[in-house]
């Protein structure tokens, strides 16, 4: 069965006071994958995914999220979609169980659905056990955990997860690579995961953008992009080499 389109951009770009922060961007992730945007820093990685969130509009081009343009229909769009952005917030003196139940009132969830969901989404997080501790108490791999259970409230068809270990230890770092591959397999999720750590985009994407200075150069699965850059050869490539080529090249 052929996967079908999920989120579709066409020439989407985004000016900033005269800077090109996104480049006419063509895109398409499919529906129950997950998909990896590689690039430094300032790539326009993250401006991308919020114009994919209708949280910043466009200058020109279009983007589409489950068939909507999420600048005219935010509502519709932001009530499927969940957003873990890179540096999370949260009131420090709410408890874990606190501070989601507070955004499951923010998505007008009734309170027995709210507890139900609040449950489900600790125990898939791992943290049940600290949910009646203050955040204020929590390590960074805890609050990013926190973070994800707070995208699960909404039982969202698609979730942005946007530098999600960054700041994380090598351990933690692992146990929130195999969290996200849990999900998106359980929950039947698609996830666009934003991120400059090659290896981990690896371990976890079916297929990867690769941008640079606000173009996406590339995009497919990984062998793809390796055949197409580096040929076949007896031996597998890593992104770290493939994403050098491109990169050598722009």
């Amino acid at each position: 069965m052929a996967q079908e389109p999920i989120i579709e951009a066409v020439q989407l770009t985004k000016v900033y006071n005269g800077h090109t922060a996104v480049d006419h961007l063509d895109l398409t992730v499919y529906g129950g994958e997950i998909f990896g945007f590689l690039g430094p820093n300032g790539a326009g990685k993250t401006t991308t995914l919020l114009m994919m969130l209708g949280l910043t509009e466009p200058t020109g081009g279009t983007v589409r999220v489950m068939g909507l343009d999420p600048a005219r229909h935010p509502l519709e769009v932001k009530a499927s979609i969940g957003y873990l952005q890179e540096n999370m917030g949260f009131y420090r003196d709410l408890t874990g169980r606190q501070s989601l139940a507070y955004i499951a009132e923010l998505n007008g969830l009734e309170r027995k659905i709210a507890q139900e969901r609040i449950q489900e989404a600790l125990e898939a997080v791992g943290i049940t056990a600290a949910a009646d501790k203050k955040v204020v108490t929590y390590s960074r791999g805890m609050r990013q955990r926190l973070g994800i259970a707070e995208v699960l409230i909404k039982k969202p068809r698609i979730a942005f997860l946007d530098e999600p270990t960054l700041g994380l230890d090598p351990e933690a770092t692992n146990r929130m690579i195999e969290l996200i591959k849990d999900l998106c397999r359980r929950h039947e999720m698609t996830v666009v995961l934003s991120s400059h750590f090659l290896n981990q985009i690896q371990k976890i994407c079916q297929r990867v953008g690769i941008m640079i200075e606000g173009k996406l150069v590339a995009q497919g699965p990984i062998e793809q992009l390796a055949r197409e850059k580096l040929g076949v050869g007896d031996r597998t490539y890593t992104l770290e080499e493939i994403y050098m080529q491109y990169f050598q090249e722009h």
